[in-house]
């Protein structure tokens, strides 16, 4: 049957893989986090991940509002206690010898996992595989997280965005886009299940590169980018760079938080800046100044919505992968109400 456009609340995204946070925001403390109209909270208690719906079974009440004692989570309201697998242990109201109702217990997701320093959540069986990055696990790549933005965006258009090539001139002029040739150039996409590559190779001015303002190298070089897509909004480019050798791989993870609101975490991997910690918060701040200049367009759209009806919206050969992305999801969604 499936539908026609993508909400960041459409029930068949529960049978998916979602980042709700990063490993590093998750304690001890109860953390809240939002996905798909729901809240959840996170929480380590005996060294292990945990995860429930932020919402006691006595009267609702938020449980992230609550304190960890050892490995029980204590609601804030009437002290309810839970322990590691959501069961209740403890009511104060009915003593310390009272019998506790069988339906006392949390509701934990389905699937919850940890992956190169994010935290993925997945409501339901998930149809889709989670992802690795091979980077991550690779001691020649320095990682550097660009602080997490919440915007009132669409995750379905910016996962368009990011895959999108003919935008850069324009959007990015103040960053890179105004070295950037307006036509696209022919590009291969090979798909591989809930997944697709999209890889091509250009030439562009690298300021970044030293031996540049050494004069040993020349400004005008050659990068090849390779960009993956894996359903549902799990996106990563691969830019390596010909002449100066080295690699810079851009993790891009959205979180669909409610029908008009979302959280973007970006992750750089970098192996072509010898540990310099000043080159990388100047890498990391310029993705920032990118993104930006990528919200000013995302969070001005009236609706936010992804359409996947093809003859909603003209395409054009330039739009090869975006027109990927809606297949993949308008089939996600297919597989999913489908059971």
């Amino acid at each position: 049957m499936g539908i026609a456009e993508l909400s960041n609340t459409e029930p068949a995204l529960r049978r998916s893989w979602h980042p709700v946070a990063r490993s590093a925001d998750v304690g001890a403390a109860p953390h809240r986090v939002l996905l798909l109209g729901e809240a959840w909270v996170l929480l380590r208690t005996g060294g292990e991940l945990r995860a429930f719906l932020d919402r006691c079974p006595h009267r609702g009440a938020p449980l992230s509002l609550g304190t960890c004692e050892g490995d029980v989570l204590a609601c804030a309201y009437h002290g309810w206690r839970f322990g590691p697998d959501g069961r209740c242990v403890g009511i104060p109201a009915l003593g310390p010898d009272a019998a506790i109702p069988s339906r006392a217990r949390l509701e934990a997701p389905h699937g919850l996992a940890e992956r190169h320093g994010m935290v993925f959540l997945s409501p339901e069986p998930s149809l889709v595989p989670l992802p690795e990055i091979a980077e991550a696990g690779d001691a020649r790549f320095t990682a550097g997280d660009v602080p997490a933005v919440r915007a009132r965006a669409s995750v379905g258009l910016l996962a368009d965005n990011f895959l999108d090539m003919a935008h850069f001139p324009f959007v990015h002029r103040a960053t890179f886009g105004a070295d950037e040739a307006a036509e696209v150039p022919a590009y291969r996409l090979d798909r591989d299940g809930w997944a697709f590559t999209v890889s091509y190779e250009h030439s562009f001015s690298n300021r970044e590169d030293p031996a540049v303002a050494e004069g040993t190298r020349p400004l005008l070089q050659h990068r090849r980018l390779t960009y993956r897509y894996d359903a549902p909004f799990h996106l990563v480019l691969r830019i390596e760079f010909l002449e100066a050798g080295g690699s810079n791989v851009i993790g891009f993870f959205l979180q669909p938080e409610t029908a008009d609101s979302c959280r973007l975490y970006t992750t750089l991997w970098r192996d072509d800046l010898d540990g310099d910690t000043g080159r990388m918060a100047e890498a990391v701040a310029f993705e920032k100044a990118v993104l930006d200049e990528d919200l000013a367009i995302q969070t001005a759209f009236d609706r936010l919505v992804l359409p996947l009806e093809r003859t909603t919206e003209l395409h054009t050969r330039a739009d090869r992968s975006t027109l990927e992305l809606r297949r993949v999801l308008a089939e996600l969604v297919e597989a999913a109400e489908a059971g």
